[in-house]
């Protein structure tokens, strides 16, 4: 999509914003209850686990052995596990957010599946295709191994083919089972990793033209899709290329099973770097930093979000939705974003003519952002 359409231009279409809905799994713990559960000693592990922000997380703990303790999760288990609950809790957040639409599996005419929790051949969207029965002439694509930053890759996609679609549905679906992907050796590395992310997943309607048709919106009583809606004007990306090894996936030989990295590093990368690619998509609409309304983005740790409103010059107002899906969440990696934009939308401030700004920001280093404009 031409992310230097001119705003004014009324004969342009934009790909709008129709719906969000999320899922997560059945069972939610407090961090002190997931510390206590995995029997965490160490004083500095615990303090990693209870004071980052987090509250309460959705995850699907290891099944426990003979002894009532958990036990260590092969990789061919976790991979079984993500398959399971991606699809389950991806599907029905498929579900939910086209019940608010009034729409049907079937209506979709386009998917693309985010997530990194796990690989597999064939991916979520064909076997959500197959779970939710829609069309076989559903054209979808997965993004897979992006890892927090993809929703936005995502939408990306999404709003290209949108544009290239008119009147035609489609849906984005981040599912990610953050459970799926960890490894238990004591150590610093994995206990951050560990004390961050949570399960869940967002999905997300989008159609260009047409969009403005009356719909069962009034009849809403979440709040979740309120008009008015927002239309997608453009989408910008920046690399921290000297970071890129600074989130990643190593195997680990011992424990025959991925362990994802995090350099402590990152939350200082990411707020160097903020301003280029937030100043570039707003600059080229003529737009400054004070003409946005609403700032969504992604909840990726205490330090990064910090980092984001030192940066940016963002008040802890700005942040709220982040900071609060962090708490209540945790990191829900390419999905976090659409939590907070859902809760946003739930306080139903929005007002014709805002401006907002989506950003996530994951491995590469990336930094992805989106403007919108509601109205």
């Amino acid at each position: 999509m031409n992310s230097a359409a001119v705003l004014g231009d009324s004969t342009t279409s934009h790909p709008a914003l129709l719906g969000v809905a999320t899922a997560n799994p059945e069972t939610r713990y407090s961090q002190r209850e997931v510390i206590d559960l995995l029997k965490i000693e160490d004083p500095k592990i615990r303090g990693v686990f209870l004071n980052g922000g987090i509250e309460t997380r959705f995850l699907t703990l290891p099944p426990r052995d003979g002894n009532g303790d958990y036990r260590i999760e092969s990789q061919g288990e976790l991979l079984a596990k993500h398959r399971q609950h991606g699809i389950r809790t991806g599907a029905e957040a498929i579900r939910k957010c086209l019940a608010e639409l009034g729409r049907a599996p079937r209506d979709i005419g386009y998917l693309v599946a985010v997530t990194t929790t796990g690989f597999l051949t064939p991916g979520f969207s064909a076997l959500l295709i197959n779970e939710l029965g829609m069309s076989p002439h559903t054209a979808r694509l997965d993004v897979v191994g992006m890892g927090c930053n993809a929703g936005l890759n995502g939408l990306n996609a999404v709003a290209s083919w949108s544009a290239a679609h008119p009147g035609e549905l489609a849906i984005l679906a981040c599912s990610e089972s953050c459970s799926a992907a960890y490894v238990f050796d004591g150590t610093m590395r994995t206990a951050v990793v560990n004390s961050l992310f949570g399960d869940g997943a967002a999905a997300l309607a989008v159609c260009t033209d047409g969009a403005d048709e009356p719909g069962p919106d009034d009849a809403r009583t979440d709040g979740a899709a309120a008009a008015p809606l927002p239309e997608l004007l453009s989408q910008r990306s920046y690399m921290i290329t000297k970071a890129v090894d600074a989130m990643r996936y190593d195997w680990d030989e011992d424990a025959g099973k991925f362990s994802f990295y995090l350099d402590k590093e990152v939350p200082y990368e990411v707020g160097a770097h903020v301003e280029i690619v937030v100043d570039r998509l707003l600059i080229e609409q003529g737009l400054r930093r004070k003409d946005i309304a609403h700032w969504i983005v992604h909840s990726g740790g205490k330090k990064v979000i910090d980092a984001v409103k030192i940066n940016l010059g963002l008040t802890a107002h700005d942040l709220r939705h982040t900071v609060s899906v962090m708490r209540d969440y945790g990191n829900l990696s390419s999905g976090s974003f659409l939590f907070s934009y859902r809760r946003l939308l739930a306080e139903r401030i929005v007002r014709p003519g805002d401006y907002a700004v989506f950003m996530t920001m994951g491995p590469g280093s990336q930094i992805e952002t989106a403007l919108l404009r509601f109205r």
